[in-house]
């Protein structure tokens, strides 16, 4: 079972959890009304992350009080992630939960709960192996994946693609977009580049900005930008709006419902279904929204020749060392070990 399949079938139902100790649920309802410091998406990983722990705890430990756990006892919960196939990424974020989860206790019972400990402490997550490997689009690709969605008339999903590629954003801040932008004046600003023989030559930037949208940030409400993208993104943007026609919902990115015709702004979840049922059937391989944004830091660098920093910029992150650990995949780069058959 792979690490996707094992995630959702570990979702707790409000009837499963109302199945659970009592003493435990409060507690981690009332840790949970404490946590005004989380991120929100953060809050709901953890509120579920917590309810599949003491559900385990009810199925395997005889349902007991979270101040009853032994270490040994949450060893096997882990050996029970790691069984089910999840990621170690995945078994980690369960672990910080309930690690957090008990700090809080030992912080604010501390008089009640003298004796309560951290017991997840000292047990380390194995290495599963499970992960998936990176392999951004290449350019090639990316223009292949947009010629077909052009071909099939897939006018919503091609404007989701090169908006998303285009600005580089996660699939929350695509969900904020409104069509208002196919409204706004491109900006135009005059940069200085080198090209290939090291000469210095001025060039003019035409990209169009956003409205402000919440990005993910360390605050609750995230970080406002606004995103800039170019003008292939502006031009199927259009198209799209062109054949949705007239509607009263204000976002971009949209459902119509089946039984009624309204239309409503499509949730996360919807552009991994695109993704999965037909962007990787194109590509023929695994596609998801989070690619698009490490495919375009990627080409930035590899293919383009353009600066880390450039990248940055666009991906909205503070530091460039984020860039280059984490969305910068070079394929192509000397291995050491290469020199051995020189």
């Amino acid at each position: 079972m792979d690490g996707k399949n094992a995630k959702r079938s570990d979702d707790i139902t409000p009837e499963m959890w109302a199945t659970v100790n009592p003493e435990n649920r409060e507690m981690v309802e009332e840790y949970l009304a404490n946590q005004a410091e989380l991120a929100i998406k953060t809050k709901v990983s953890y509120e579920s992350a917590l309810k599949i722990f003491f559900y385990w705890v009810k199925e395997n430990l005889k349902d007991k009080s979270y101040l009853e756990i032994k270490k040994k006892e949450f060893a096997r919960y882990l050996n029970w992630l790691t069984n089910r196939g999840l990621s170690d990424s995945a078994i980690r974020m369960k672990k910080s939960s309930v690690s957090a989860f008990c700090n809080y206790i030992m912080m604010m019972y501390e008089e009640e709960y003298p004796t309560f400990r951290n017991f997840t402490v000292g047990l380390k997550v194995v290495k599963t192996g499970f992960v998936h490997e990176k392999v951004p689009l290449t350019p090639d690709e990316y223009v292949a994946l947009c010629e077909e969605l052009e071909r099939r008339e897939e006018w919503q999903k091609l404007a989701y693609l090169v908006f998303s590629y285009s600005t580089g954003c996660r699939r929350a801040e695509a969900r904020q977009l409104l069509k208002e932008v196919v409204n706004y004046e491109p900006k135009e600003k005059k940069i200085k580049i080198v090209d290939e023989d090291g000469n210095e030559q001025e060039a003019v930037s035409k990209s169009y900005q956003t409205h402000t949208i919440r990005c993910k940030g360390a605050s609750i409400v995230g970080k406002p930008r606004k995103l800039k993208f170019g003008e292939d993104a502006m031009q199927w943007m259009q198209k799209w709006l062109e054949v949705r026609g007239e509607d009263d919902c204000p976002y971009m990115f949209v459902i119509k419902q089946k039984n009624n015709g309204s239309v409503r702004q499509v949730g996360e979840d919807t552009f991994n279904g695109w993704c999965e049922r037909l962007f990787a059937k194109i590509v023929g391989r695994r596609v998801h929204p989070h690619l698009f944004r490490e495919s375009r830091a990627t080409n930035i660098v590899v293919y383009e020749k353009k600066s880390a920093e450039v990248a940055q910029k666009l991906l909205g992150h503070n530091d460039v060392s984020t860039t280059k650990n984490h969305y910068i995949i070079r394929n192509d780069e000397l291995d050491e070990s290469d020199e051995a058959f020189i």
